[in-house]
């Protein structure tokens, strides 16, 4: 979007998670311009990290780096857990913020990184392919690895636990890189911990949705792990997605970000075949199977808001 683009020249992307009114005007940019029906925290998924003691930047043209990754038993030790009231107080304040600019319009939906997605980057330093250094450590190191991931685990809770007292309506847990894992290796790694997180915000009465990408073979697994709403990619039809997930579950997906980048006519038919699979049963989330790509034309998106939702008003009829 233009508008957030003209405020990146003046502003680094984390200036303006750490900046309430900076990050609630940039969380109603889509909300005014698209016909959306719900509104995302403006937020990055790492932030928790340096609270913990991880502090990191963003390198143009790689993404984030963490200063002084993991690279043993010493650097699990030094890490500290923190209460996300003070450390993170600022994203509270952009919840609170949004408050009266969102009543009665749409709801606001926070989120966080899951343990894998955190540590991997931890671990690796910064985004990764094969995810090397964080799969030794898991194998050679289990007790350590769960170490970490219990400290993970119990920072997550508390900051989604914080983000649903500040005032957010459903949350997110991004466990973007899990499928890179085995659905043995996710079961024996990470499902303890996930599932801890999940059990702790289903208390407190709000949708929670469950979301990672490449994980076609892990989608029952996923959904044994917790949450109201499994996210689905686009690498599986959703129908097939919904079998393995079961019709007592909300699914969340699934068109391919990329289509957004081409023809009109095949975005819509992309967006049909979605809601064809998903045949008019209830608990659909329409969405993208993945982040919105940074090229994206603003009037396709808009576009695809459109038809879905007359498509939606049509099969309520």
């Amino acid at each position: 979007m233009g508008e957030y683009r003209t405020l990146r020249q003046k502003h680094s992307l984390l200036d303006i998670c750490r900046n309430p009114e900076l990050a609630t005007q940039v969380t109603l940019q889509p909300v005014n311009r698209l016909e959306i029906d719900a509104a995302i925290l403006f937020s990055d998924l790492l932030l928790p990290l340096e609270p913990m003691g991880l502090p990191f930047d963003f390198v143009e043209g790689e993404g984030p780096r963490i200063e002084h990754p993991i690279r043993n038993a010493e650097d699990i030790r030094r890490l500290r857990s923190f209460d996300p009231r003070d450390a993170l107080g600022h994203v509270l304040e952009t919840i609170q913020l949004l408050q009266p600019e969102l009543a009665g319009r749409v709801p606001l939906i926070g989120f966080a990184g899951a343990p894998f997605t955190l540590a991997s980057y931890a671990i690796e330093g910064g985004p990764s392919k094969q995810y090397a250094r964080t799969k030794a450590l898991m194998y050679n190191e289990p007790r350590l690895w769960h170490q970490l991931c219990e400290l993970l685990g119990s920072v997550i809770a508390d900051y989604l636990v914080a983000q649903v007292d500040a005032g957010v309506q459903a949350v997110q847990l991004f466990d973007s890189w899990v499928g890179a894992l085995t659905s043995k290796d996710y079961r024996e790694f990470l499902l303890p911990h996930s599932q801890r997180i999940l059990q702790k915000v289903k208390t407190l009465d709000v949708p929670v949705i469950h979301f990672g990408t490449g994980t076609s073979h892990l989608l029952a697994d996923m959904r044994d792990a917790g949450g109201d709403v499994i996210g689905v990619d686009w690498r599986i039809p959703l129908d097939e997605a919904w079998d393995k997930i079961g019709n007592d579950y909300a699914v969340q997906g699934n068109l391919d970000p990329t289509l957004l980048l081409g023809p009109l006519d095949r975005l819509i038919a992309g967006a049909n075949d979605v809601m064809q699979r998903a045949a008019g049963h209830e608990g659909h989330i329409f969405n993208l199977g993945h982040g919105i790509l940074p090229n994206t034309p603003v009037e396709h998106v808009q576009a695809l808001a459109q038809h879905v939702h007359e498509h939606s008003c049509r099969s309520a009829i």
